[in-house]
């Protein structure tokens, strides 16, 4: 078994029809909820949806902040902050994420609010949420609605048509997950795969499985080799995925490893906060240059 070299990118036919539903349905909006994961914040920009939103303001809706540690998510808001972007850091799922979410909304639309007061008028103020998917997009509606809104669930792709809700003095358009249409870094391609912003049934598990190995050896070393009860992690991924594979019964018969099993296990373990509180990325990750050959 080898690392997976094919190029990851996930672009079916509806994210296509949902983008340019949304280029229409942007010029109603006053402005735009960004919902991102907070364990791979810089992989869920989307150069693709910058240009959808053009100079809507946008608040930047940082999900799942209970799967990353204080530290890590000290780093994410160093970033924004010297970026002046406005941003709130939510677990998504508690009452004061969705108050605080809302006061974010009113900050940035705060001039528009106090021209509307002085003309006299109470409009209703509509926001665009948007974001790739899995990341919490619905459940952040549900959470600032303090009712279920719409449907939820962890998987890519729940959401398939644009869905206006009312929330008093707002409306929010829960629209489709959309991913690029090409992801040119592919280390931010990885990352969505491993936090399930992509369809699993594209993606090789024992591969992807391989290349989460790898990268939680280097950033999260201890968690991880206190979760699979590791002696040492000086070995190759694939030695050490045999070690879980026979640690934790990953077999089959003739006790070779069930890397399938395993694969969806340890993808799953991380999905689900398992193996610690653990960001990808706590900056933006610069795409690799190639490196240069020495001319003979």
């Amino acid at each position: 078994m080898e690392a997976n070299e094919r190029k990851l990118n996930w672009f079916p036919g509806h994210m296509a029809k949902a983008l340019r539903q949304m280029e229409a349905d942007v010029k109603l909006c006053d402005g735009v909820i960004l919902v991102m994961d907070a364990r791979a914040v810089f992989a869920c920009f989307n150069k693709r949806l910058d240009k959808v939103f053009g100079n809507k303001p946008i608040v930047y809706c940082i999900n799942k902040r209970d799967l990353i540690s204080n530290a890590q998510a000290k780093k994410i808001e160093s970033y924004f902050k010297a970026n002046n972007l406005v941003y709130e850091l939510i677990e998504g799922l508690s009452k004061r994420d969705g108050q605080n979410l809302r006061a974010k909304c009113d900050f940035v639309l705060k001039e528009k609010i106090e021209r509307n007061a002085q003309k006299g008028m109470t409009r209703t103020l509509r926001f665009m949420v948007a974001g790739l998917p899995n990341t919490g997009k619905s459940t952040i509606i549900n959470t600032m609605s303090g009712a279920k809104k719409t449907e939820t669930g962890n998987k890519a792709g729940v959401t398939r048509a644009n869905k206006w809700i009312r929330l008093g003095s707002f409306d929010l358009l829960d629209t489709p997950g959309t991913m690029p249409p090409n992801i040119e870094n592919q280390t931010y391609a990885r990352h969505l795969a491993f936090i399930g912003a992509m369809n699993d049934d594209i993606l090789h598990a024992e591969d992807l499985a391989l290349d989460l190995i790898t990268e939680l050896v280097k950033i999260a070393p201890n968690e991880f080799k206190e979760k699979y009860k590791l002696d040492t992690l000086e070995r190759t991924p694939l030695e050490i995925f045999d070690c879980i594979c026979k640690k934790r019964g990953y077999l089959l018969r003739g006790g070779e490893c069930d890397y399938e099993r395993a694969a969806k296990a340890i993808i799953d373990d991380f999905r689900k906060g398992r193996i610690g509180k653990i960001a990808l990325e706590t900056e933006p990750i610069l795409k690799a240059k190639p490196e240069k050959k020495d001319v003979e």
